[in-house]
């Protein structure tokens, strides 16, 4: 194989090389240009009103006041050019940002 110029790997060092790479965290997707002007805070916020969770539920989960939420999803609403907390949730799903059956 070498002579022929391939590579040869001793099984393993390509055992250690799958256990390394599997170990490593995926790399970040880009964002969808949908989602370029949504801040960071603004993202979880738009995950967990995907997955559900009310004003009062994101409020206590985020540890911020309910006035708080409220601005970020007035934002989110805006900036996504959206009517309502449903078209969120659609946006959520159509950006990857949720993926269907992931965690509560």
């Amino acid at each position: 194989m070498v002579a022929a110029g391939e590579g040869l790997l001793a099984p393993t060092v390509t055992r250690r090389l799958i256990d390394e790479f599997a170990r490593r965290p995926e790399p970040a997707r880009p964002l969808p240009r949908r989602l370029e002007a949504v801040t960071e805070r603004e993202r979880e916020v738009l995950t967990l009103i995907a997955r559900g969770l009310s004003n009062t539920e994101l409020a206590m989960h985020l540890n911020l006041s309910p006035t708080t939420v409220k601005t970020h999803v007035g934002r989110l609403l805006t900036k996504l050019a959206v009517r309502d907390r449903a078209q969120l949730v659609i946006v959520a799903y159509e950006t990857g940002l949720v993926q269907p059956g992931g965690p509560r």
